[in-house]
């Protein structure tokens, strides 16, 4: 049976697993899952993943959530180059750390951003709270100025010499304020060059490809095709922002 990978592009974790294997010729057959109508909560996506995110794995009968496990899932089952994963100790365990840091250090505060600039305003048909959206910006800086005084100077990628699942799941996550005209990159030269040097690793055409859907803006009319669906996922996203 194929493996079957259920994303939606809008979400960083999501184009991290789309990347990596697009990037390392994995067949898979693509399920896409659109939160933004709340697909992720519908009953035949609970039976992949009961607790209703993505990105979720089914291989045969193995299913397999959250994006870290995933892409060492993938890594592990087909082998990839030793550069995503090192298998020397020391080296593994410096991308085991970044992967252990991010969420809660980077991909939470850079999604809420994109969540405050984007989504919320989008469902609710409200402006932009910019004094919240400072605010969220103010909680990422802290970890922006960590890989850029510290991490990026002393190695041109994050875990190592080489790219690295670390890279990938910085690289996305970093992506989603970017795509909504907050340039995190600005005055941070090192964080900037690094960028640079990920998007030719990996391949410009398939970043592109990968970041579509992020980086156009969104049809507003669709947001009120279910006002249900939309109060409840403005109720969410509030929650979420507190």
């Amino acid at each position: 049976m194929v493996l079957e990978l259920f994303l939606d592009l809008y979400s960083p974790p999501c184009r991290a697993v789309y990347i990596f294997a697009r990037k390392n010729g994995i067949p898979f057959e693509l399920r896409p899952v659109e939160l933004g109508r709340g697909e992720h909560m519908k009953p035949e996506f609970l039976k992949v993943n009961p607790l209703g995110k993505v990105p979720a794995l089914r291989d045969g009968d193995f299913l397999l959530s959250e994006s870290v496990a995933i892409l060492l899932y993938l890594s592990r089952k087909y082998q990839t180059a030793a550069h995503w994963y090192p298998p020397e100790l020391q080296a593994r365990a410096r991308v085991d750390e970044y992967l252990a840091w991010q969420h809660a250090a980077i991909q939470l505060p850079a999604a809420n951003v994109y969540l405050c600039k984007s989504l919320l305003p989008y469902f609710s048909g409200q402006p932009v709270d910019t004094t919240k959206l400072e605010q969220l910006l103010g909680k990422l800086t802290p970890s922006l100025q960590h890989l850029e005084q510290k991490v990026l100077a002393a190695r041109p990628f994050l875990a190592s010499e080489q790219l690295s699942l670390a890279d990938l799941t910085a690289f996305t996550g970093l992506m989603q304020p970017t795509a909504v005209g907050c340039d995190i990159f600005q005055d941070r030269p090192r964080l900037a060059v690094w960028r640079a040097r990920v998007e030719a690793a990996l391949g410009p055409q398939l970043v592109q490809e990968a970041h579509r859907l992020v980086l156009q803006p969104r049809d507003p009319q669709l947001a009120q095709q279910d006002p249900q669906l939309a109060q409840e996922l403005v109720r969410r996203l509030q929650e979420r922002l507190r």
